[in-house]
């Protein structure tokens, strides 16, 4: 239909002064938590040698390899690749909402050239017609455009909900990046935990060749019993039979770390392959609270950002019940003679057009889509909370096992040494024939597992303190990273509420 000039006057004035946006105006969620972690205080009272920076904690290792790992998977990693092309094709829907918003314009243009048939009832008449030419050619070129008005906002919560699931994707890059780095740091500590154990087993072995070589000759010599020789016999194949175990889980860490790093399996086996002591875990600094935490962490910042697009698209359905206003225009040349006379006065054709659509007998349907649309809002609610309880659980389970298992380090490092000397002893008596060989293999047992268990309690040591910078969402500068921008009032998107409920 034609529009009359003031009708497109008034839509227009429509659509610039009202300015609002149906739907509820968007207010960051809020949770009630502690002023500060129930195991602060045993973390902050660590004796450490390094303390590290959050931004940049697997420096504090003070190691070598880790870093370069570390730095290498941050580059190579195909996690990362991944999260990188979900941020593109966020950015992508993003555009792809601003440009909704505005005018669409096209080209288009054709030229035909017919040949009309005689035997049909059209061309049986045409043919009795004086001067009828069975040939003939039409050519048009046209400018079309086109606007969608946004009265009522739908386009516009549209475009507040990509842009949210934009800084939705940004933010999870972010997360992967962190869950890299200390993916990355923690395969490197388990494989050097998993040597320390298997050079002690190999200790051992050795150990219990040597007391087995002993009892053989005194077995010779008609000193020691059979019984004694079969046990220390029986006592080394236990010890080594320990280790190809631990070899098949160094095995797997190194490819597991070969994989993080996007390379082939065995890549790095050899620089791995000399034994290096685990990686003494750093101090925490500048920990924070659990509000400070929520503000840094990635994870819960995707959270939050998906809460705002759920809380957009209530906006965008209920924009339904609403009538849609658009503009559509077109200039153009038509002529059916020949294309000399294309772009005359006489071919010159123009059109404009006001559109409405209205589902005024569909809001069955519309309450539906807006029902929906709020579960959904209530569901990234309640994603976000449990997110952020779950995040505090992390800093607290981690805290609890960096203090406990180097309290358990600095237990056993005592056990250690007094079970050395009990079995340097125990051996010592039984050369003198005071005590039997059982009493020795005990000794033996014992120091085996306490040297074992200590290994382990460093690997763990060190790993609890990687999970306590990963829990604390450490590896990125939050200030820098917008993380202030994404937690903002998004005031201007809060534009006036016209909520049907």
């Amino acid at each position: 239909m034609l529009a009359h000039p003031r009708s497109l006057a008034l839509v227009l004035s429509v659509g610039v002064l009202t300015g609002c946006a149906v739907g509820p105006a968007y207010r960051p969620p809020e949770i009630a938590l502690s002023s500060t972690f129930l195991g602060q205080e045993g973390v902050d009272h660590r004796q450490v040698q390094h303390t590290a920076d959050l931004q940049v904690w697997w420096a504090a290792f003070d190691d070598r390899l880790l870093m370069q790992f570390v730095s290498l998977a941050l580059e190579q990693n195909l996690d990362l690749a991944q999260a990188a092309a979900r941020v593109a094709q966020s950015r992508a829907s993003l555009r792809y909402a601003d440009a909704a918003l505005l005018p669409a314009a096209s080209v288009s243009a054709s030229a035909a050239r017919a040949y009309q048939s005689v035997e049909t009832p059209l061309g049986q008449v045409l043919d009795a017609t004086p001067g009828f030419d069975r040939s003939g050619s039409a050519y048009e070129a046209n400018l079309g455009a086109s606007w969608e008005i946004d009265v009522f906002g739908g386009l516009r919560r549209g475009r507040e909900a990509a842009r949210a699931e934009y800084e939705a994707s940004e933010a999870g890059a972010v997360a992967t990046r962190l869950t890299v780095a200390a993916q990355t740091a923690d395969v490197y500590v388990t494989i050097r935990g998993l040597q320390a154990r298997i050079a002690i087993a190999r200790q051992q072995v050795e150990t219990r060749r040597q007391l087995l070589a002993l009892v053989k000759l005194q077995y010779e010599k008609g000193i020691a019993a059979e019984l004694q020789m079969n046990q220390a016999e029986g006592s080394l194949t236990q010890a080594e039979a320990q280790i190809p175990v631990l070899e098949a889980g160094l095995d797997s860490a190194m490819n597991a770390l070969d994989v993080l790093l996007g390379v082939q399996p065995g890549t790095w086996r050899t620089e791995l392959a000399a034994v290096a002591p685990v990686p003494l875990a750093p101090g925490l600094a500048g920990t924070g609270t659990p509000a400070e935490m929520i503000r840094r962490r990635p994870d819960l910042i995707v959270a939050e950002r998906r809460l705002a697009a759920a809380n957009a698209r209530i906006g965008v359905a209920i924009s339904e019940y609403y009538p849609k206003f658009s503009l559509a225009a077109l200039l153009g040349s038509a002529t059916a003679i020949a294309s000399g006379n294309l772009f005359t006065g006489a071919a010159s054709q123009t059109q404009g057009v006001l559109g409405l659509r209205w589902r005024l007998f569909d809001f069955g349907r519309v309450d539906a889509q807006i029902a929906a649309a709020r579960g959904a809002e209530a569901e990234a609610l309640a994603t976000w909370r449990l997110a952020v309880l779950r995040a505090t659980e992390d800093v607290e389970n981690a805290f609890s096992a960096l203090v406990k298992r180097e309290a358990q380090v600095g237990i056993l490092t005592r056990g250690e040494s007094s079970l050395a000397r009990a079995r340097e002893n125990s051996f010592a008596a039984y050369q003198g024939g005071v005590v039997s060989l059982i009493e020795v293999l005990d000794a033996d047992s014992n120091l085996l597992q306490a040297r074992d268990a200590k290994a382990q309690a460093q690997t763990e040591v060190a790993r609890a303190a990687i999970a306590s910078f990963r829990a604390l969402g450490g590896g990125w500068d939050a200030p820098h990273a917008g993380s202030d921008r994404l937690y903002s009032d998004l005031s201007t998107n809060d534009l006036s509420i016209n909520d049907r409920r």
